[in-house]
This record gives C-alpha cells, sequence and structure tokens, in this order.
C-alpha cells in the first residue's frame, strides 16, 4: 500500500483482488494458520515514516480487513507521537502518516457501506504542554487533550469543548475520557451505570468511575 497518496488505502484494497501476484510495487502477504485472507500491500511512501517504519499505516489497512471478518473490536497504536523533544519536526513526520491513513480508512469504510456500524475512535495518551521546552517538544499535559469519533451511527458534524487561547485549559464543555467510554457502551445498549464486571479476585467493579453519557452524540 501507498498509505500517504490520497486514496492509497482505497486503491490498495481495492486493487488486491486485480493485480497480478508478484506485480511491481505489490507482494502478497503471508496467510495466517487460521485461513484469514491478510491484505495485499503496495510499496510504502518512503517519505513519511515512523520509528515502525515507512508502512506503518499498513495497520489501518489491516483493521479494516479485520472488521470484514467479524473481528469486534481492533486497537491499533502509531508510535514516536510522545514529542518530548524536536515536537515541530517530528510533527511534520507523523502528522501525514495519521492525517491520509486515518482519512482513507474512514473513506474506505463508507464507500464499502460499513461506516454506519463501525466506530472509529482515534485519541493520544495525554496532551501536550502548551510550551515549548528546553529541547524543543512538548511534555505531557493531562489537563486538555482530543479525541476524534466517525462511525457507529452517533451524530456527526459535532464539536464538544473549547479551550484557552493557549490550549492548557478547557473553558467550554469539557468531555472527560470516561463520558466517551460511557457513550460507547450505552450506544451498545450497556448501561454504564449500573453495567459491572467481576475482576480476578471475585470483586465487582464499574465499567466506568465518572463517565456520564454525552447527549450530543446520542
Amino acid at each position: 500500500m501507498s498509505p500517504l497518496a490520497p486514496g492509497g488505502l482505497r486503491s490498495c484494497s481495492r486493487s488486491k483482488d486485480r493485480i497480478p501476484r508478484g506485480a511491481a510495487g505489490c507482494r502478497p502477504a503471508a496467510s495466517a494458520s487460521s485461513g484469514f485472507p491478510w491484505p495485499t500491500f503496495c510499496a510504502p511512501n518512503p517519505r513519511f515514516s515512523t520509528a515502525e517504519g515507512p508502512g506503518a499505516a499498513r495497520k489501518f489497512l489491516l483493521a479494516r480487513r479485520l472488521v470484514e471478518a467479524g473481528v469486534r473490536v481492533v486497537s491499533l497504536s502509531l508510535s514516536d507521537f510522545d514529542s518530548q523533544t524536536d515536537n515541530h519536526d517530528r510533527m511534520r513526520e507523523l502528522v501525514p502518516v495519521f492525517d491520509h491513513a486515518f482519512a482513507a480508512l474512514v473513506t474506505d469504510l463508507e464507500e464499502r457501506g460499513m461506516l454506519d456500524d463501525v466506530v472509529v475512535l482515534a485519541w493520544g495518551e495525554f496532551g501536550r504542554t502548551p510550551k515549548i521546552n528546553a529541547k524543543g517538544g512538548r511534555d505531557h499535559w493531562p489537563p486538555v487533550a482530543m479525541g476524534m469519533r466517525t462511525g457507529g451511527g452517533f451524530h456527526g458534524g459535532v464539536f464538544l469543548g473549547a479551550t484557552d487561547r493557549h490550549a492548557a485549559e478547557a473553558v467550554e464543555r469539557p468531555v472527560h475520557y470516561q463520558d466517551v467510554i460511557a457513550t460507547l457502551y450505552h450506544h451498545l445498549g450497556i448501561d454504564p451505570r449500573t453495567a459491572r464486571l467481576t475482576d480476578p479476585t471475585g470483586r465487582p467493579q464499574a465499567l466506568v468511575d465518572v463517565g456520564q453519557i454525552i447527549p450530543e452524540s446520542v
């Protein structure tokens, strides 16, 4: 796959059925022992890469194939976004990787008629400090972060929350991570306020501690 060319995910995933095996620029991936049809990968664009290599965005294609095969939950990650040094240069490399791959995944799901049945959620482990540190990086910043969600029949085109001009503090409609998780459970028909799981020691545990359903999403 050429993951960062416009439509790269779509063009490669479609071409898997019509490009002859061994065609220039593509290679068929080995099949899993279970017989799962792994995708044909085309050559990645070497201009954009992460520590995982220029093919990091192939994960998005594989995620879609797993969903097609019936996997109900798929999680993937992209490395190197912990930009505590050289933030600007690293973001110039990393943002296009995520931008093109995420957009192509959503478009691919939509064109295949799958998007209304698949929730796509993207976020990081932390926000980043409003100020650049001495190493040209941005450190962890728990007070404010961002996330994106699409598909799954949720209301789209909604922006929730706002920060001050420094992106340091939430000043309007703050949303907790657990609010997002609670809303996902609610959307699946599970009441996050009453449902309990039993941990390995036999104790009941709540699905979320403080999460509330986001009314703008349902």
